[in-house]
């Protein structure tokens, strides 16, 4: 077990991603490749959950689409990602945040923590 961990740490590239978690609303720019062409698109959302550890680590993001919800979930070592950025930091008291997706308009509100 401790050599696959070793032989993960020395191959993968480890991105410098800021601490956020659950109720967080976050931006994660990501680099996209049409053809020879490569564009930056982010994508803005609640943070849902973060699960897995070290480099198999990943983050869903939710977000509202017109009417639609929308999901992603990204690695947090994928090299596609550019950079991520924390907009709000909310204030939940649960790690996986699944019953947002039941949720619409002002019930779906995650309170802003104060910093």
């Amino acid at each position: 077990m401790d050599l696959i961990k070793h032989v993960q740490g020395t191959y993968n590239s480890v991105n410098d991603v800021p601490e956020f978690g659950a109720g967080d609303t976050i931006t994660v720019y990501y680099k996209i490749k049409e053809g020879a062409k490569e564009r930056t698109q982010f994508f803005r959302g609640v943070v849902l959950q973060r699960r897995g550890s070290g480099t198999t680590e990943t983050f869903t993001i939710r977000k509202m689409s017109g009417s639609i919800g929308v999901e992603r979930i990204f690695p947090i070592n994928n090299p596609s990602i550019e950079k991520i950025e924390i907009n709000k930091r909310g204030v939940v008291r649960r790690a996986r945040i699944f019953y947002q997706r039941e949720l619409t308009g002002k019930k779906a509100r995650i309170k802003e923590k104060r910093v």
